[in-house]
Parts: structure tokens; sequence; C-alpha cells
């Protein structure tokens, strides 16, 4: 399998194929809205927080197959999560783009991102729905 073969490889194709979380909360709590200017990809997420844990996520996603797979496995797992537990899945991510840390067995689902290692121009396609995640969160607690 060459690089771009294992780049885009049937787990990303089918997380983002998926897009868990696709579409827009009616009146949100808090929204973000994060761009990559090197590929042109767009995340918008929508969020409301309840008692510290998000309650409700919503995400729209113009973007490559790995920022889509990243929105939409948040889609997915964003539910019920905490700030701190939304922290460590990016941290957990950037730390297998960056040296080849394994994910956490509870997000094993990061381990499609592996091959995107080799390609540290693509790095940031795959954190950015966390990235907007983290900023809605940061503006969520802003306005407590």
């Amino acid at each position: 399998m060459n690089g771009v073969e294992a780049l885009y490889q049937q787990a990303i194709k089918d997380w983002a194929r998926a897009d868990h979380g696709h579409g827009r909360l009616d009146a949100p709590a808090v929204e973000a809205t994060l761009d990559n200017p090197l590929c042109g990809d767009r995340v918008h997420v929508g969020v409301r927080v309840e008692a510290g844990l998000i309650a409700r996520f919503a995400q729209e996603t113009r973007g490559c197959l790995l920022c889509r797979a990243a929105a939409s496995l948040l889609g997915q797992r964003a539910p019920g999560m905490s700030a701190a537990q939304v922290e460590e899945a990016a941290a957990a991510l950037a730390a297998l783009l960056a040296s080849g840390t394994e994910p956490p067995a509870h997000w094993a689902e990061l381990g499609m991102f592996a091959p995107a290692r080799g390609h540290p121009s693509r790095h940031k396609c795959a954190l950015l729905p966390f990235r907007a995640l983290r900023q809605a969160f940061d503006t969520a607690s802003a306005t407590r």
C-alpha cells in the first residue's frame, strides 16, 4: 500500500462518510468555527454544555477525508465528554501524529490517523475538529 492509500485507508473513508453529528444545533450554547488556511478545511461546531459535560454536539465540516473523519469521530464520541476528556483525546491524537504514541484503549479509533504521521502537513487536518471543540469549551467557560 503506498503512502496515499495508507493515509486514506478504509477506516478514514468510513468515518468521513458516516458524518456523525452533522448539522447545526438549534440555539447552541456556544459555537466555534476554525479554518486551516493551508488546505481550506473548515469546521463549525455547536455545543450545549450541562453540568460540565457536552449534552449536545453538532458539526459541519468542509474539508479533506482526515478532517471529516475526525469531526465524525467527535460527532459520535463528544456527547457526555468533559473539557478534560476533550483535551485528553486531542493530546492523544497529537502525540500519535508527532511521535507514533499509541492512543489510549478507550480512544482506539484514533489509531486510524497513524498513517498521517508521515505527512506533517496533514496533522492540522486531523486536529482541526478537536481544536474547534476545545475552543467552544473555552468559550463556554468564559461566558459562565
